[in-house]
């Protein structure tokens, strides 16, 4: 390979990150961009959705350039909610940017002709996270929903999940994938019929949304099994629900 290949090679590789879509600290391994359209089949978080298409396993994509409040966390399931009124059941384009180092595709989400991305970010759903929060059209965003107030920014001090992250070490992080496609790989619509067969929230919210096992969501909250997909409750156990401190 010629000098001026490499050249052109590492400028694609890394273009991504340089134009701040996705942070340095999260970005492993480029891949060839992609795009293509696929059905959102569950909502993992604020950030993360489980899409599937024509002929290809579902797979994990985590939202580039934004980085939404953990489940666990105060506002997370609000977050995730305001995901799922957007995309879910939806048909949504897909523009690969990256996969991350838990192996789910990073990308930009279109649907209906606006960034999906965006909007979780101008309605106060989840903070920007572009590298070194260089890209000024995320970091307008949060400030427009800043200063109007909107959402988690409605919170007297919200905490950044980079932050919360760290002072809640195994709480919420994403599981370490090996591939884009996830554990979703494994699940198939069978036999189970009840949250108490479900192996994890994930497998939950594919028996929902693929299988169409409307019995999981007894309240039409968009959200299965409770048990498994909800955080504890925060007075229960001792947090302040608008902090996330302990009491």
């Amino acid at each position: 390979m010629t000098v001026g290949r490499i050249a052109r090679v590492a400028h694609i590789w890394l273009l991504p990150v340089c134009l701040g879509l996705i942070p340095g600290s999260l970005w492993t391994t480029a891949s060839r961009a992609e795009t293509f359209n696929a059905k959102v089949i569950a909502v993992l978080d604020g950030d993360t959705v489980l899409v599937a298409r024509s002929g290809k396993r579902p797979a994990k994509v985590r939202l580039a350039g934004i980085d939404a409040p953990e489940k666990a966390q105060p506002f997370g399931a609000r977050s995730r909610q305001a995901l799922v009124e957007l995309v879910l059941g939806h048909e949504v384009r897909v523009d690969t940017v990256a996969t991350d180092k838990y192996g789910r595709w990073v990308a930009q989400l279109t649907w209906d002709g606006h960034s999906v991305n965006q909007q979780q970010v101008r309605s106060g759903m989840a903070w920007e996270y572009s590298y070194f929060h260089r890209d000024r059209e995320y970091t307008a965003l949060q400030h427009e929903a800043q200063q109007a107030g909107r959402g988690l920014w409605a919170q007297s001090d919200p905490v950044p999940p980079w932050e919360w992250r760290k002072s809640h070490p195994g709480t919420g992080a994403a599981p370490r994938d090996r591939s884009p496609y996830s554990a979703a790989a494994d699940f198939s619509c069978g036999r189970k019929r009840h949250c108490s067969q479900m192996r994890s929230c994930d497998e939950a919210h594919f028996f929902l949304s693929h299988c169409g096992l409307s019995s999981l969501d007894k309240d039409g909250d968009g959200i299965p099994c409770p048990a498994l997909c909800l955080p504890p409750e925060p007075h229960r156990h001792g947090y302040d629900d608008r902090q996330g401190r302990q009491l």
